[in-house]
């Protein structure tokens, strides 16, 4: 086998494979031999068919098979030992000359393949970058309270409407007099939110409502150009309401007022976990710290896209083969075709590049990921998943339980480790660059973070 690589531009690189018969050969009568012990052919017991009959009906097959086999699995060897920095998969070249599989002989394939520009990058101490830590102050503070109070909260009945209580009723269609219309639609325990309806006329009537009372409203009017809204209201199929413009009376049996929980000791235990918090004092310390700790993740992503923007400019443009890499593109999404790939090209180009700015940097400093890294990472996202629901005391063993569930799933392993790198990058840059750091508000960080 002879093996070639041809890459002047150092960007597009052709790789060009002579497969001469010795290299087949011998794989090749081996399958047909045990083809024949197999084969089932009428007029002849097993293992007797001629040789030359399993040949010509197999040994075509046979031999494309052995070749791309062979062909595959030398042409990455190659390009491992050979450290050739190849991006995507090599292609059949429009050099690529037909072959005739039927003959015995040398077989020439050629492939283009993508080959990485050179570049070198670096990170010291002479590169600063801004590190911003966000300002954990009382107003954070009370809203995470209040947000605590809401999740442990309930609906209670009220005699009053008022803000965002819920009213349940009953509905009844009515005439052009203001008459029940006979055959019309009645609802029984109908659920409306008026502080959810968009015209403000139709939203006063329910002002100061109380049980008993009977209000006079126009569903259409209430959600103007909702007609799924109106249809759950009334409790009809869309098509019902598509045409209907009536005005209902609202006869209301139950209004119901949600009512945060107190912050008490109840609630500090249902945070935080049985007896670890005291009193309101401890508990908002305690809000405190978490909402430091979130934090720090967010200062993390903003300083690592600090870091990314600072690299990218360090390295300046990078020059691409980038006719050959639409051709990669459109390999892999061929069911989008090539108007996909045009319109996502530059921004796969973009998303390329940082990627090999980082593997850089990420192999200069030395950046290990083991199994427990991994684990780590999916116990810490699911964690962040309990937490949004307003868990934040889960046991250990439950997060364990689910993390490993999640790490069974090898669509979810890929994102795992890029997390686990991403981690471990972000601490040792922290030491490795000029910190130039600041202390900012919430609503300044998010500002920064929308490019405000």
């Amino acid at each position: 086998m002879k093996i070639t690589f041809d890459c002047p531009d150092k960007i597009n690189g052709v790789l060009t494979m002579t497969i001469e018969p010795a290299d087949y050969q011998e794989k090749v009568e081996k399958t047909l031999k045990d083809y024949r012990k197999k084969a089932q052919v009428p007029g002849f017991r097993p293992g007797m068919v001629p040789m030359g009959m399993i040949k010509k009906q197999y040994g075509t097959a046979v031999k494309v098979d052995e070749v791309n086999r062979l062909m595959g699995e030398k042409l990455y060897e190659y390009v491992r030992e050979n450290k050739i920095q190849m991006l995507g998969e090599p292609l059949p070249s429009d050099k690529q000359q037909p072959q005739d599989f039927e003959k015995d002989g040398e077989l020439t394939f050629v492939f283009d393949i993508a080959v990485a520009p050179e570049f070198k990058v670096a990170l010291s101490g002479k590169d600063k970058i801004a590190y911003y830590t966000i300002d954990v102050d009382d107003k954070l503070i009370d809203q995470q309270v209040q947000m605590y109070a809401s999740q442990g909260g309930e609906f209670v009945k009220a005699e009053v409407f008022s803000g965002n209580d819920t009213i349940t009723g009953d509905l009844r269609q009515l005439d052009e007099k203001g008459n029940t219309l006979e055959g019309g639609i009645t609802t029984e325990s109908g659920m409306i939110m008026p502080a959810y309806i968009k015209e403000d006329k139709q939203k006063k009537l329910f002002d100061g409502c109380k049980p008993g009372d009977i209000i006079t409203f126009n569903p259409k009017k209430a959600y103007p150009d909702n007609d799924a809204e109106v249809a759950a209201l009334l409790k009809v199929k869309k098509e019902d309401v598509a045409d209907m413009n009536s005005e209902f009376s609202f006869q209301v049996t139950e209004i119901r007022h949600f009512q945060p929980a107190e912050v008490d000791q109840k609630l500090f235990d249902r945070v935080f976990g049985e007896g670890t918090v005291k009193d309101e004092k401890a508990f908002r310390e305690k809000i405190a710290e978490q909402l430091k700790a979130q934090f720090v993740g967010s200062s993390d992503y903003k300083f690592m896209q600090d870091v990314r923007a600072h690299l990218e400019k360090k390295v300046g443009k990078l020059e691409f083969p980038e006719a050959l890499l639409k051709r990669v593109m459109l390999q892999n999404n061929k069911d989008k075709g090539a108007d996909y790939v045009e319109q996502n090209f530059d921004g796969s180009i973009k998303e390329l590049a940082w990627h090999l700015i980082k593997e850089q940097i990420v192999a200069a400093q030395e950046i290990k990921i083991e199994d427990e890294d991994v684990k780590r990472v999916a116990k810490e996202a699911v964690r962040a998943q309990f937490a949004q629901y307003g868990m934040a005391n889960v046991p250990d063993d439950v997060l364990e339980n689910y993390a490993e569930e999640q790490l069974k799933k090898r669509e979810n392993i890929d994102g795992f480790v890029d997390r686990a790198v991403d981690l471990k990058l972000t601490e040792k840059l922290k030491t490795v660059v000029k910190l130039d750091e600041k202390t900012v508000t919430l609503d300044e960080f998010n500002k920064m973070m929308e490019g405000k």
